[in-house]
């Protein structure tokens, strides 16, 4: 085929890629004017899709993220942030640091102890028969109270009885012949010898007597000491054997408590000490008492000295075998100065808590090393520098461990009052900051073609 003008010339194939349509150009002579339209609006569109991306760009690399109407936002609002920095608001780096606070309180303190034991009653004997025999007689109910000396249990001692009535019969001959056989020494009737004898044999039927009795006693089960008797396990009729058990016998007027301290604690202790103990069965009462004594020797194991107290108990409600908790009381300090725990600092190896001052402009910060006295559950002691009264920062104090700044004290109990805590004094800033960003960033977007 040949053009107008005589050359010759090849059509050109129709090319078009999968999903896309692209114009056809028929031909690459003169008189394609129809492609040469096509190509130039395409090349339009490739630019202006380029520009808008270039646009695109700038935004974001450009000099911020807020465009051309988050530059004039931020140019008005330069003016009242300045204004609040020369005001000392709580944005300015020179404006009170909102702080929460605590008060110091003067108290009366123990220097104590504590230390876990178990009860026991000042006097416990389990009763038992020294010789075999049957139950006669109990002189006793469960859970009664005894004196010294009443009878418990007793056995069958006819036998017993029988024996001893023999000795003692048999110690009257003694006696009598001893009386005669003096009144014929007198009368130079019998020798030296034979009164020698008879007293002799009446020391000897006074011996059986005495043994008799003995057996007779024997059989008999008393109280030792005043107290209360336990359960028993016997019953009239029952024989027994030597050495079996019958019964307790507890003296609980006073009960003694048994406990271990940390040797740390020996070279404070001494008899006489005030203790407290409480009890896990009888809940929210305090039974106080004193150290009676404390073992001479140190347990190797667990590197503790057994102690002992002993606590009244008229009502009888203290029972041996108990668990209780103790406290011993070494000193009491009258006028502790305390502060919430949560003011301490520690910095540097060193404890510091800032106390709260009067300023030349109202509230500032002091920073202040603290001696630590006693620790309490929630408080601490400490020795110098603070006075009842005193307040003292327990939370924002981060900031305040260089130099002395002004303060905005925050009660969260009244919102009103603050404008939050002080862990989020910088939360509204950025907050607000990052709104400016977004609506900024939102003016001005590529426009879609």
């Amino acid at each position: 085929m040949r053009s107008p003008t005589g050359a010759a010339h090849r059509p050109v194939r129709d090319f078009q890629p999968r999903g896309e349509t692209v114009p056809r150009l028929q031909c690459l002579g003169t008189n394609s004017g129809y492609s040469v339209k096509t190509l130039h609006t395409v090349v339009a569109l490739v630019g202006i899709s380029l520009a808008g991306g270039a646009a695109w760009w700038y935004q974001r690399k450009g000099p911020g993220p807020q465009g051309v109407e988050g530059a004039a936002a931020s140019a008005s609002a330069a003016p009242n942030a300045s204004a609040a920095r020369a005001a000392g608001g709580p944005g300015a780096p020179g404006g009170p640091v909102p702080v929460e606070v605590g008060k110091v309180e003067v108290i009366s303190i123990a220097d104590d102890a504590q230390g876990v034991g178990s009860l026991r009653s000042r006097q416990g004997v389990t009763l038992r028969p020294e010789v075999s025999g049957r139950i006669s007689r109990l002189g006793f109910v469960d859970g009664q109270r005894v004196k010294r000396g009443q009878l418990l249990v007793q056995l069958d001692d006819t036998l017993q009885q029988a024996q001893l009535q023999q000795a003692e019969a048999s110690a009257s001959i003694a006696r009598t012949n001893l009386q005669r056989n003096r009144e014929l020494l007198a009368a130079n009737f019998v020798s030296q010898s034979m009164v020698d004898q008879t007293a002799a044999a009446l020391q000897v039927a006074e011996a059986q007597v005495a043994l008799a009795k003995a057996q007779v006693s024997r059989m008999r089960i008393e109280a030792p000491f005043d107290g209360v008797v336990g359960i028993r396990v016997v019953n009239v009729g029952d024989y027994v054997k030597d050495g079996a058990d019958l019964v307790n016998v507890e003296d609980i007027s006073s009960v003694l408590l048994d406990f271990r301290l940390a040797e740390r604690y020996v070279a404070r202790l001494k008899t006489g000490q005030p203790v407290e103990a409480q009890l896990d069965a009888m809940p929210g009462r305090t039974f106080k008492g004193h150290v009676d004594a404390f073992d001479s020797v140190l347990d190797a194991n667990g590197r503790s000295l057994l102690v002992r107290a002993r606590l009244a108990n008229p009502g009888g409600e203290l029972r041996s075998g108990m668990f209780a908790r103790t406290r011993i009381v070494f000193a009491t300090r009258n006028n502790a100065t305390v502060v919430p725990e949560e003011a301490l600092v520690p910095l540097a190896g060193k404890q510091y808590l800032v106390k709260v001052v009067d300023g030349p402009k109202g509230k500032q910060s002091q920073r202040l090393e603290a001696r630590i006295g006693m620790r309490l559950p929630g408080k601490v002691e400490i020795l110098e520098g603070l006075s009842a009264g005193d307040q003292v920062v327990t939370a924002g104090q981060a900031r305040l461990m260089r130099e002395p700044l002004p303060l905005r004290i925050v009660d969260l109990n009244n919102p009103s009052r603050g404008a939050g805590s002080p862990g989020r004094a910088a939360s509204g800033p950025a907050r607000a900051a990052s709104a400016g960003a977004s609506a900024g960033a939102s003016v001005v977007r590529p426009t879609a073609l």
